[in-house]
Parts: C-alpha cells; structure tokens; sequence
C-alpha cells in the first residue's frame, strides 16, 4: 500500500502519536493507540485509548468531532480495529461517520484484525494508507505487538550497578548504588509494565513491595496521573522451594501476585490475590513466557539478582537491557552483574547494541538491545 505523504500527514500523525503516548501507563492489555481527525487542514477530533473496557481512540475522537467526521481524514497510530470485544469495531464507526481517508502508522499484528480493518475501510470505498513513522508506533507498543507475535512478553532486565560493574557489596549491602533521581524513573518503568519478576531469593534479602509508589513520581506525572488511575503491575516470583510467605511485604499491596514453581503448594494462608503457576522444571523460564503471554501480560519488567539475570540473558530472552550506572566504585570483592557460568571464551560473549543513552541526576541510564536483533 504505497503512498506519498505530505508535511501535513507527518505533523498530524506525531500529534496522535502524542496522544496514544498517554495511555502507556493505563492501556494494557490493550495497545496505546491515538487518533487525531482533521477536516480542510484543522483538527476537528482527538482521543486516545485509556483503558480496556474504556472507548477506543477512534470513538473518541468521533464524539468530539461529530458531524463534522464526514469527509475527514482519520489518523490513527494502529490499524482500526475490526473485531467486537468490550466495544464495536473502530473501522464500522469510522465508515459510518463517513470518513474519507484512513491513514494508520501500522498493521495490527493482532490475528483478530492482521489487516481487516484496512480490508473493512476499502470495502466501503475510503482511501487508505499505512506505514507512517511505523518505528515510532512500534516502539510505543512493543510490548503488545511482541505478545501478538510470539505470544510472549517483551522482557525489560533491570540492572543497577557502580562503575566497575557491581551490584552490591560483598555482605551484600545495595542500598542505594544509585541517586535517588534513577530510583524514581524505575518507579515510571515499573508503572509502565503488566508484571514484574522477580525470586524468592530477593524478597527473603530486601523484602520488597515491588509496587509502584506513585510518591515518587514526577509532579507532571502526578498532574496526569492521579493515583486512583495507575495500574499496579502483577508481582510474579519464582519461589522453587516455596520459601514466600504472607508475612512479607508484598502482600500489604492489593495487587495480584503470582508465586512460579514445578510443585504446588497449600496457599490457604495467603491473602486471596495470591496465587500459583505450577511449570515443568525443565525450561521454566521458557514456559513461564509462553503463561505469561496467555495471560495477556506485554511488558515484563525484571529485577532480580545475578541468577535470573544471568539464566535470561543465556537463555536469550531478554528484549532490553536496562542498566543504571552509578559514579561509585565498589571494588574487586564486590557482587557482579550477572552469572554466565556456561561462558568459558570471548568469542561467544552476548554482544549488545546501545539504543538509548540519558544522564539521571548523577548516574547514566543506558538502554541495550541484542545485536542482530
């Protein structure tokens, strides 16, 4: 579907890209998607997609716009949606309110829709368009199109750790590497994600919530987020020896957790939002995955321990590497960044591309992806 676009089409498809951004901490399962309607060069309608259950995109920006959709070019940042869930598809109400044109940054991956949408729009004889900044819609979105794709979540490594690439002293001592700054932008990662993991062996050591503390966040974060609307992210721990019990913190937050091991366990003493995954031992992790993208989880947010990071990264299921480097240096007995124990030459070392490079208060945030990826 090849097609010219002009200075206008850009301009306003960053404006819905704008507004799709605004539903990245309250939209999942559900992609973010933004909408913007624009009839002889004005916007005439806008919305965006806040929550599941919620009007999408498309629907808000026809009620805003009303009579005036008729003859309007549509610029939406996913494909419009052709099935019946929670709401009407998107694609019948832009065709009923007599739209002109449709032009989508990208194809929905989604099996439901994969190009019936667009199939939809064409059928009722208006024009349209794909493939407008589609890096930039990808991006917003990883998390659901990994999901659509491979029926797995995108996996977020979290690591923070001093100059000399440690994580802790040797007694175990960690708080804090990092400024306080850096502690409050993995609270807007954390909000970020559907779930977050981590084991047993660093809730029995830190005791964590593993929530988010919506205190920590921004004053502008706070001005469009007021706390009733963040999404707590589900606490997913993997507890082989079922060492968790009620007593720990994480149970004082009302969010679901789930405890992960190969054998089941009596949780009748555990607050009701508890519960297990039962998995093979063999390739857990993997499994654990493939669950986790059955229960509609996009981005997995991971803090944990050199263990699980070292066993994700051999086991290359890590989407991103996240790392918070801290101006300290912790010396030769402090504890390393992650386990490779199976890495015995140079030569077969993980090779990672930097993506993103951010100055935090006095620490440096940096954003990994696998080279070749």
């Amino acid at each position: 579907m090849s097609h010219q676009f002009t200075e206008q089409d850009h301009q306003f498809m960053q404006r819905a890209l704008a507004l799709a951004s605004k539903g990245i901490y309250t939209a999942a399962p559900n992609p973010a998607v933004g909408c913007v309607l624009v009839k002889n060069g004005e916007i005439v309608g806008e919305g965006f997609h806040f929550k599941a259950g919620q009007p999408h995109a498309e629907r808000m920006a026809l009620a805003q716009a009303g009579e005036k959709a008729k003859g309007a070019t549509a610029y939406v940042t996913l494909e419009p949606c052709s099935h019946y869930g929670r709401t009407p598809p998107c694609a019948l109400g832009l065709i009923d309110a007599g739209v002109a044109k449709v032009i989508a940054a990208m194809q929905d991956p989604n099996p439901q829709v994969a190009g019936k949408g667009l199939r939809l729009l064409a059928e009722a004889g208006i024009e349209s368009a794909v493939n407008l900044f589609e890096d930039s819609a990808e991006k917003l979105n990883k998390g659901f199109l990994k999901r659509m794709r491979q029926g797995v979540p995108f996996i977020q490594l979290k690591l923070a750790m001093s100059l000399d690439g440690r994580t802790a002293m040797a007694s175990g001592e960690s708080k804090w590497i990092t400024g306080g700054e850096s502690r409050s932008d993995v609270q807007k990662m954390r909000a970020k994600s559907s779930a977050l993991l981590s084991t047993s062996e660093t809730v029995l050591a830190d005791d964590p919530s593993l929530n988010v503390r919506w205190e920590d966040f921004t004053d502008d974060l706070k001005a469009d987020y007021p706390k009733e609307t963040v999404r707590q992210p589900v606490r997913v721990i993997l507890d082989s020896q079922h060492r968790i019990q009620p007593t720990h913190r994480l149970f004082q937050t009302e969010s679901p957790v789930w405890l992960v091991s190969s054998q089941e366990r009596d949780l009748s003493t555990f607050p009701s939002f508890c519960e297990q995954i039962v998995l093979p031992k063999e390739n857990l992790l993997q499994a654990l995955m493939l669950e986790l993208g059955k229960r509609q989880i996009n981005l997995l947010w991971v803090e944990a321990g050199a263990n699980l990071a070292g066993s994700l990264i051999e086991q290359k299921l890590v989407d991103e590497l996240i790392i918070y480097m801290a101006p300290k240096l912790l010396g030769d007995q402090a504890r390393g960044l992650c386990q490779l124990p199976h890495l015995e030459w140079l030569s077969d070392a993980p090779v990672w591309q930097l993506n993103e490079f951010q100055q935090i208060g006095e620490d440096i945030k940096l954003i990994y992806t696998p080279k070749g990826s």
